[in-house]
C-alpha cells in the first residue's frame, strides 16, 4: 500500500522511517526501531550496520516481526477502506438508541434482546465514534453488566454470552468512571466471575479475548485482583490465551491482563504452581517473537522472580535463564531493563548460585560487557555494574579475557 493509496491522514508510526510508505511488514531492529521489511534489508545488504533512525551500532542485524503493528495497521486500513464504502445495513446512531430503548423495555424477551445485542456489537465494531457514543447513554452499561452478572442466562447461550462480552469490552474502555464500574462487577459477587470464565473455556477465540479484556479493565485495586486470586480458573485460562501459538493479539492480551492481575503476591505463586515460568520461558525461545510480548513476557518474569517460588522456578530452569539473557539486547530499551532486573535479583540480590551459573553458561558475561558499553539506562548500568562484581568475584576466570579492554567501563 503506497502512501497515497487512501486519501485520509496516516498516522505517522504506521510509516517506514526509510520509505515514508505505509509499512507492510513491519520488523523492529535490537534498537526498538520499527522498519518495513524490504527497506531495513535494503539497508543492511548494502553493508550498513548501523539503525538508519538513531545511527546506533547494531550489536545484532536480526530483525523481529512487530506483530501488533501489523496487525493495527490492518485494522487501520479495513476501517479507512470501509469509511469510503458505506454499509447500507449498518445502524445510525438514532437507530441504535432505539434499539437500546426496546432492550431496556423488554429486558426478560431473551431471544429478542440478543438479537439486537448483535446488532450492536457490529454497530460498535465498525467505528470509535459508535462506540463513544454508546459509552454516554444512560444506563446502558450497568444493563450490559446486569446481563453478565446474570450467569445462567450467559452459559445456557453461548453466542449471547460471547457477543455481550464482546460489546462489553468494547464499550467499557471508553467510559470515563472505571473505579465504579469496578466497584459494580465485584458488588455482583460470582456471577460475573462465571459468566467470564465460562467464555474463557468455551467461546471463540476473539471473545476470549475480549472475556480477558474486561478482566483486565475491572481490576483496578487490591481488593479486586485479591477477589479474583479466589477464582484459580481464571488464571488457568488467561494463561491458556497466552499458551496460543498462532494468535499474536491472543498472546498480548493474556499478558498484559496477568500483569494487571498478578501485583498480589499470592496469584504470582499461583501463576508459579501452574507452570507460567515453563511457558513464559518457552515464548522467550520463540525467534519470531514481537518486541511488545517480548517485554510483556520479561515484565511478568520480573514479577514473578520477587517471589522465592519464582526464583527457585526460574534457576532450576536453565532454559529459562538461558533465554532471558538471549533477549536481554534484542527487543526495546524496556525489554533490557526487565531483563537485567531479572539476572540481577537472582544473581545479585538472593545469590542464587543455580542461576549464576545459568547466566555463565550462557555467555551472559559477554552481554553484560556490551551492555555496560551501550547508552543504557542509569539504573540498568548499576544492575550490570553489580552482575559484573558477582562474577568478578565468583568466577575470576570469567572475566579474564576481558579484563584489558574493559578496565575502562568497569568501575570496581
Amino acid at each position: 500500500m503506497g502512501r497515497d493509496d487512501l486519501y485520509i491522514s496516516v498516522p505517522s508510526f504506521f510509516k517506514c522511517p526509510i520509505s515514508l510508505d505505509v509499512m507492510k511488514s513491519p520488523v523492529s531492529l535490537c534498537t526498538g526501531v520499527t522498519y518495513d521489511r524490504s527497506s531495513i534489508q535494503r539497508w543492511l545488504d548494502s553493508g550498513h550496520n548501523t539503525c538508519p533512525a538513531t545511527m546506533q551500532v547494531l550489536h545484532t542485524k536480526d530483525f523481529v516481526p512487530n506483530h501488533t503493528l501489523e496487525r493495527l495497521i490492518r485494522i487501520w486500513s479495513d476501517s479507512a477502506q470501509r469509511a469510503h464504502r458505506p454499509n447500507p445495513h449498518s445502524l445510525t446512531q438514532a437507530q441504535a438508541q432505539d434499539l437500546i430503548t426496546q432492550i431496556l423495555q423488554n429486558q426478560n424477551q431473551n431471544q429478542n434482546c440478543f438479537q439486537m445485542l448483535s446488532k450492536l456489537a457490529s454497530f460498535a465494531k465498525s467505528s470509535d465514534q459508535n462506540v463513544k457514543f454508546l459509552a454516554t447513554l444512560d444506563r446502558f452499561v450497568p444493563f450490559l453488566i446486569e446481563i453478565i452478572c446474570n450467569s445462567n442466562l450467559m452459559i445456557a447461550n453461548t453466542n449471547y454470552a460471547e457477543e455481550t462480552l464482546v460489546l462489553v469490552d468494547l464499550i467499557l474502555h471508553e467510559c470515563r468512571d472505571r473505579e465504579w464500574i469496578a466497584k459494580l462487577v465485584v458488588e455482583k459477587g460470582d456471577c460475573i466471575v462465571s459468566s467470564i470464565l465460562y467464555v474463557l473455556k468455551h467461546g471463540i477465540l476473539s471473545s476470549r479475548i475480549a472475556a480477558a479484556r474486561v478482566l483486565e479493565f475491572i481490576a483496578t485495586d487490591s481488593e479486586s485482583k485479591l477477589y479474583f486470586a479466589e477464582h484459580s480458573d481464571l488464571l488457568n485460562e488467561v494463561l491458556r490465551l497466552v499458551s496460543s501459538e498462532s494468535d499474536s493479539d491472543a498472546i498480548e492480551t493474556g499478558l498484559s491482563t496477568l500483569i494487571c492481575i498478578s501485583k498480589p503476591k499470592r496469584i504470582r505463586a499461583r501463576l508459579i504452581q501452574i507452570g507460567a515460568v515453563k511457558l513464559l520461558a518457552k515464548l522467550l525461545s520463540d525467534k519470531n517473537l514481537s518486541v511488545m510480548v517480548n517485554e510483556r513476557v520479561l515484565k511478568l518474569l520480573e514479577m514473578v522472580s520477587s517471589c522465592k517460588e519464582g526464583r527457585a522456578e526460574m534457576s532450576e530452569d536453565g532454559a529459562c535463564v538461558a533465554a532471558i539473557v538471549k533477549r536481554m539486547l534484542k527487543a526495546s530499551a524496556s525489554a533490557t531493563e526487565h531483563a537485567v532486573a531479572i539476572l540481577w535479583s537472582l544473581c545479585c540480590v538472593f545469590r542464587d548460585a543455580a542461576a549464576q551459573e545459568a547466566v555463565a553458561r550462557s555467555n551472559g558475561v559477554t552481554k553484560i560487557l556490551l551492555l555496560m558499553q551501550s547508552d543504557c539506562s542509569p539504573a540498568v548500568r548499576q544492575m550490570a555494574c553489580d552482575l559484573l562484581k558477582i562474577f568478578r568475584v565468583n568466577s575470576n576466570s570469567c572475566l579474564s579475557s576481558y579484563d584489558t579492554k574493559t578496565t575502562h567501563i568497569m568501575p570496581f
